[in-house]
């Protein structure tokens, strides 16, 4: 790993929860990577939607006592932030290029570089499972990948409308009411976004001030980076890793999952789909996501730590058999969760 000089940790309640934020150069320019956990352990790599990072984008899920004790018990956390999302971040000179997926997910490589990792298990939401995705597609060291409403298709007519919108509003008017109330759509279900009668609920009120803190031309780099994607479908079934995917019920990229979990290799790829939720389970619902990732993780003899496995034993490359992703098997009968079994 590079020295400890080319790094800083900016937030006190990181620290005090056992985490260092490191601010990595790469070609691209610096990336933060926020690390929680024994780098003795196994790596996961995360990374967020669209204007968010670790805080605002997973950190229901690592609230959740039975989701953290999970996935620290086994793993030490990697959560990367897209080019200027990190907390504190400066706006990004305007003449500097934008950098295309294929460059984000390159970046990931500097970063497993500079922290001397090797194969990775990986965790994204939405553009951060594009970005993965794309990195699992292109280099061989992730072994396994845990999807939320994953995209892997270019933007349809209307996403890509929209998402010009979007980066117009952010180029003149900065991070604006519209422009929050575009992206808590996209993150959230109706449910918890509320209505004239009923509030939000606290988990958009938190998101919706964490917007406010975004740099509005950083986000809308990573935006125009993820409205020039490209498809990915063709090559999904050659991923050389295992996929669980998590969709919200009520999440506009529903269908994406389902298409992309159609190109998938069925005996390696698992789909969970939550009800009466949106695009972001792990803040609105994490705790549907416990027993699924259960599951997926024993198969590379991961466990919770009462069954007293050794965390520090490398993840293993054995096959998960198909009856160990079966819905019977992750749980998935119960509420409110629920699997499609055919496409």
């Amino acid at each position: 790993m590079a020295d400890s000089s080319d790094s800083v940790s900016i937030d006190i309640e990181m620290i005090s929860l056992g985490g260092k934020e490191y601010l990595v150069k790469t070609r691209l320019g610096s990336v933060s990577v926020v690390v929680f956990g024994d780098q003795d352990k196994p790596a996961l790599v995360t990374y967020p939607d669209l204007a968010l990072n670790h805080i605002s984008c997973f950190q229901g899920l690592f609230f959740c006592p039975e989701a953290s004790s999970l996935l620290l018990h086994n793993f030490c956390i990697y959560h990367i932030s897209p080019p200027g999302h990190e907390l504190g971040a400066a706006p990004i000179g305007s003449d500097d290029l934008i950098p295309s997926v294929d460059d984000l997910a390159d970046q990931i490589v500097e970063v497993l570089n500079f922290f001397g990792l090797g194969s990775v298990m990986c965790m994204g939401v939405t553009a951060g499972a594009y970005i993965l995705t794309r990195f699992a597609m292109k280099h061989r060291r992730v072994l396994g990948l845990i999807l939320v409403s994953p995209l892997c298709r270019p933007p349809s007519w209307t996403e890509w409308l929209l998402n010009k919108v979007m980066s117009n509003l952010l180029y003149f008017y900065g991070m604006c009411g519209m422009v929050k109330e575009l992206l808590l759509k996209r993150y959230f279900s109706k449910e918890v976004r509320g209505s004239v009668v009923v509030p939000e609920s606290d988990i958009v009120q938190a998101c919706r001030r964490l917007l406010d803190e975004r740099q509005s031309i950083n986000v809308c780099r990573f935006l125009e980076a993820m409205n020039e994607r490209p498809d990915l479908s063709e090559g999904l079934r050659k991923l050389h890793c295992r996929l669980l995917i998590f969709v919200g019920e009520n999440s506009p990229f529903h269908s994406e999952a389902l298409h992309m979990t159609s190109k998938l290799d069925r005996r390696y790829s698992a789909l969970v789909e939550v009800q009466a939720c949106g695009s972001m389970v792990t803040e609105e619902q994490p705790h549907a996501m416990l027993i699924p990732m259960e599951y997926f993780l024993m198969g590379y003899g991961l466990y919770r730590p009462t069954l007293s496995i050794s965390p520090r034993s490398p993840l293993s490359p054995s096959c998960i058999s198909p009856e160990l992703l079966s819905p019977e098997s992750m749980g998935l009968k119960l509420k409110p969760i629920k699997t499609r079994i055919s496409l």
